[in-house]
């Protein structure tokens, strides 16, 4: 069965689904979206997300043209369309159609069903390398479209035989291209709470560690990485995926560590994933 898709209140199989060519996010690159996967066939961390897509929508200027309630049932009949289990749902808001390719009208709103692309087993058992890159996104909280940086940089991290980038700008660590980070310090629980995006994964680990952890949101610095037993990445697809090396750096031994891996049991738990 073909992934289906919702349009400006229209219900289409995804790949008939067509966007004109005055639309801002062409035109412009003016967009946001966001992501997220169904466990069990049911949205995770629904509240959350929509939420965060809400605030996005708010900080740039698109009026959302659907609340929550009226958008769940939307999710689930995309979900009933496709066939599967589970599914990875997709919502993409644009600035709309602008007769003098500037003025937001009305936005264009699609959510999209896709198949869920899970991360390869190999990386949580090795663990991942990262390059690092001074660069700080613009609106980090938002989850804009712009991505150019890291499709800028994509050669040279294969080239580097590594997987993602670090940002990091006067000393700063921030996030990697499309994922948070943690630094496992003894019994701490490191990560950045400026120039990011507020991940819902992120927030989720910080819920399932705190009663065995000491939690730090703050500014962690390039030589917080020289003190790290583990280092860790959460996003939607990733969930809690160790991170072994960073530029040159080898953090501790180089293996994947106990917490990492305690964690993403406990997501795994939490989710109800096997």
């Amino acid at each position: 069965m073909p992934y289906y898709g919702y349009f400006n209140g229209v219900i289409t199989p995804v790949d008939q689904i067509g966007v004109g060519v005055t639309d801002l996010g062409l035109l412009r690159g003016y967009g946001l979206f966001d992501y997220f996967l169904t466990y069990g066939g049911k949205p995770f961390q629904w509240d959350l997300y929509w939420a965060r897509f809400q605030r996005s929508a708010e900080r740039m200027n698109l009026p959302l043209p659907l609340t929550k309630e009226q958008t769940y049932p939307i999710l689930m009949d995309l979900l009933a369309r496709s066939g599967q289990p589970d599914v990875a749902f997709r919502f993409l808001m644009t600035g709309g159609y602008a007769p003098d390719s500037i003025s937001i009208v009305t936005p264009n709103l699609l959510i999209l069903s896709e198949p869920i692309h899970p991360t390869p087993d190999w990386q949580y058992e090795r663990g991942i390398r990262v390059i690092l890159d001074e660069y700080v996104r613009e609106m980090a909280e938002v989850k804009s479209t712009d991505y150019k940086r890291v499709m800028l940089l994509n050669s040279t991290i294969r080239e580097a035989g590594a997987q993602d980038v670090l940002y990091h700008k006067d000393g700063e660590i921030s996030e990697l291209s499309r994922s948070n980070i943690f630094l496992v310090i003894g019994n701490r629980l490191v990560t950045p709470n400026r120039n990011i995006l507020y991940g819902v994964t992120r927030r989720t680990i910080l819920d399932l560690a705190k009663a065995d952890f000491q939690l730090e949101k703050r500014p962690v610095l390039l030589s917080d990485l020289y003190e790290a037993n583990e280092v860790f990445t959460t996003s939607t697809n990733k969930k809690v995926l160790p991170i072994v090396h960073i530029g040159d750096l080898q953090i501790a031994d180089g293996q994947v560590g106990p917490v990492s891996k305690q964690l993403l049991a406990r997501f795994h738990a939490f989710t109800g994933k096997q």
